[in-house]
């Protein structure tokens, strides 16, 4: 009996130390481990969100864990370009579109813009105009496609079909006016913002809009500087308002394009496919199996993607062996891969952010590859604060004519890095990233530094040799169309043209195969090429919680 009383005693004790490290342990996130001073204490000094525990998956989004693939695994080559050399890549965490973006998503961008920047205003004309998909991309001469020309963008009858007819440039906007849209409404549910802010400027309220990066920077530039009176509530100490930080964990990263080397990975979903520390066999599609046609007992014979099935089978024959779509069809029509994404093969091609190499350099970096880096910071104004551009527009005139804008009123201005950040770096020397060791003079095997130095054009030569394009206009500001003539172009890769991924609808069942890759100039816009958003993820790895913990001791 002694015995016992003593093991619970015993017992006891260690069940109470337990508990009482617990509670050290816990308040311990408010303690600075490197100071000993109290962290958030109402006396001021040091300020950290100790509560934060992940991030937020935003509207649409798919979460994807990061993981080591080889990339540019194709099961044929029958175009011979040798342009996807398997290599063995690493990708950190990050979102993913759940589906591609439809026309219903991209109409709201569309509505936003002409609600907050009347084209009826001169200077605005452009903004909106420049955002509008090309409808026209339907258009054939032997072919009767007005219907979808005129009907296509806006009947509801195609409210969730991916949009088509946007280019690079347009898609890459989109996820920026996104980005600020939703970081506008997490600002509004965390009481930064109040109810009414994000329709001000639909309403022709206020005095600007909201620009994600501005608030950051200069938060009293944002909604025209109104934005005291938009605060939320909650958000207000003393009749002194108080702004989200980068810190507060509230603000989400950017929306954007996903690099070649995450669309193909969230594309393969390997994930379904992994023994232990490797992947069991190899995949020609998105989905399991070699075939095109589900095998499973429910749907059995179902087409898992629509595609050109042949020379004029655009879907197959009327009926049950018809893959429900002679265009495009709706998104979420098809089964969705191991990750739950939809369409990753078929419906239409994505434009992905890289631009386009023949070559994959994995001797430089084999981890989150991506080839189109352009290195910004933004512009400091006279008075030392950051620039706002608070009623001007900056436009860009593409080569195709068309007038896109690049900054909205309310938006940061931002300027290419210089020598403050590049002089005697090791990891980057320009801001232009998008030719290193590919197609500079130094890095092509045609590179003749003696010509170069005595200017002769006639012997300078370089690995690219595509058409150049001269953005000209006249007296009058008409703008002056200059065709390339030249009989002796050996490329059409340059700075400018970007990987589009995936097969689409036009497209025969080889180009399903996620590792199979095309380029088109980014200012050029199609009937069969879409688009999908992705996010990257801050924190950790992974999102589950069963794993084995690391850094503790194994006894």
């Amino acid at each position: 009996m002694k015995k016992q009383f003593i093991k619970v005693v015993l017992s006891c004790a260690v069940v109470a130390g337990s508990i009482t490290s617990c509670k050290k342990s816990s308040s311990s996130k408010d303690v600075s481990r490197a100071t000993g001073w109290k962290i958030n204490a109402k006396e001021g000094g040091f300020q950290h969100n100790s509560d934060f525990k992940e991030q937020v998956t935003a509207p649409g989004l798919v979460f994807v864990e990061g993981g080591t693939f080889t990339k540019g695994k194709v099961q044929d080559d029958v175009m011979h370009d040798w342009n996807n050399t398997p290599t063995q890549q690493h990708v950190q965490s990050f979102y993913m579109d759940e589906t591609e973006v439809t026309n219903k998503m991209y109409l709201q961008f569309l509505d936003y813009l002409k609600s907050v920047y009347p084209p009826e205003n001169p200077k605005y004309a452009n903004i909106y105009k420049g955002a509008l998909p090309d409808t026209l991309v339907w258009r054939n001469r032997l072919g009767f496609n007005e219907t979808m020309t005129n009907n296509y963008l806006r009947h509801p009858g195609y409210a969730e079909y991916p949009v088509v007819g946007v280019n690079w440039v347009q898609a890459t906007q989109f996820a920026e006016w996104r980005t600020d849209r939703v970081n506008e409404l997490m600002l509004e549910k965390e009481g930064f913002l109040n109810n009414e802010a994000k329709y001000k400027a639909l309403n022709g309220e206020g005095g600007g809009t909201f620009s994600t990066e501005a608030y950051l920077n200069r938060p009293e530039s944002v909604y025209g500087g109104q934005i005291d009176s938009l605060q939320g509530k909650a958000q207000k100490v003393d009749s002194v308002s108080t702004f989200a930080k980068r810190s507060s964990g509230i603000i989400l990263p950017e929306y954007r394009l996903p690099t070649e080397t995450e669309w193909e990975y969230a594309a393969q979903a390997n994930q379904g496919n992994r023994e232990y520390n490797n992947y069991r066999g190899r995949k020609k599609y998105p989905w399991d199996g070699d075939y095109t046609r589900n095998g499973q007992r429910v749907g059995r014979g179902d087409q898992l993607a629509n595609f050109k099935q042949g020379k004029g089978d655009y879907g197959g024959i009327a009926g049950w062996s018809d893959d429900g779509a002679d265009i495009t069809n709706a998104v979420m029509s098809y089964k969705p891969n191991d990750l739950g994404l939809y369409d990753m093969a078929g419906n239409v091609s994505e434009w992905v952010a890289d631009v386009y190499r023949p070559i994959v350099d994995d001797e430089i970096s084999d981890f989150n590859y991506y080839r189109g880096n352009i290195y910004m910071k933004t512009a400091i104004g006279e008075d030392g604060k950051v620039n706002i551009l608070r009623d001007s527009v900056l436009y860009d005139t593409l080569p195709n004519g068309k007038i896109v804008a690049v900054n909205l009123p309310g938006e940061i201005k931002m300027v290419p890095v210089d020598e403050e950040e590049t002089y005697l770096r090791t990891n980057f020397s320009s801001s232009d990233n998008r030719g290193y060791r590919d197609g500079e003079p130094g890095s092509t095997r045609f590179y003749d530094k003696f010509n170069d130095a005595d200017g002769d054009e006639s012997n300078k030569k370089s690995m690219y040799n595509s058409p150049t394009n001269k953005i000209e206009r006249d007296s009058a500001g008409k703008f002056i169309r200059n065709y390339d003539k030249s009989n002796y172009r050996t490329s059409l890769i340059n700075n400018e043209v970007r990987v589009y991924k995936g097969g689409s609808w036009r497209d025969r069942a080889f180009w399903l195969d996620p590792a199979q890759r095309r380029y088109l100039p980014q200012y050029m816009a199609t009937d069969d090429i879409g688009f999908r958003c992705a996010m990257s993820r801050v924190g950790s790895k992974s999102k589950t919680k069963n794993k084995t913990a690391r850094g503790k001791k194994v006894k």
